[in-house]
């Protein structure tokens, strides 16, 4: 099985739970007052069903699926709309991280660095649109 496949089926064990959404958020917000004031006013409901597709977005895309949903991403996310520094990138990767090692039971760190390795050329591609 190749780490894409390992990635997929991981984020599956964590979506059995809306907590794993809920609890990437605290992990998120608690890394850095910044992105805790962009929060304030945010419809967490709604940005945990967005989080949801996005991390799918980003394995689907590790998988061979068109990457024209991450380029909107990005350019939803950059300087000129949600200005969403390139640095929060890195936080929000060590949250979702964090996140997967608390709600997946088969957590190892080989599968931490799958989903790394899986994630990292889709976030580039998003923070390269800054």
């Amino acid at each position: 099985m190749n780490n894409t496949d390992l990635v997929f089926q991981s984020y599956g064990r964590c979506c059995n739970r809306d907590e794993f959404f809920v609890d990437f958020y605290e992990y998120f917000m608690s890394s850095s007052e910044a992105i805790k004031k962009r929060f304030v006013n945010t419809d967490m409901a709604a940005q945990r069903h967005l989080l949801r597709n996005g991390v799918l977005q980003l394995i689907l895309t590790a998988r061979g699926m068109p990457d024209r949903k991450l380029k909107a991403l990005g350019e939803s996310h950059n300087r000129s709309n949600y200005n969403i520094q390139p640095e929060w990138y890195s936080l929000w990767l060590d949250a979702l991280m964090k996140t997967v090692r608390r709600h997946d039971p088969q957590y190892t760190k080989e599968l931490e660095n799958a989903w790394k390795e899986v994630l990292t050329p889709g976030i580039n591609l998003i923070r390269g649109a800054y």
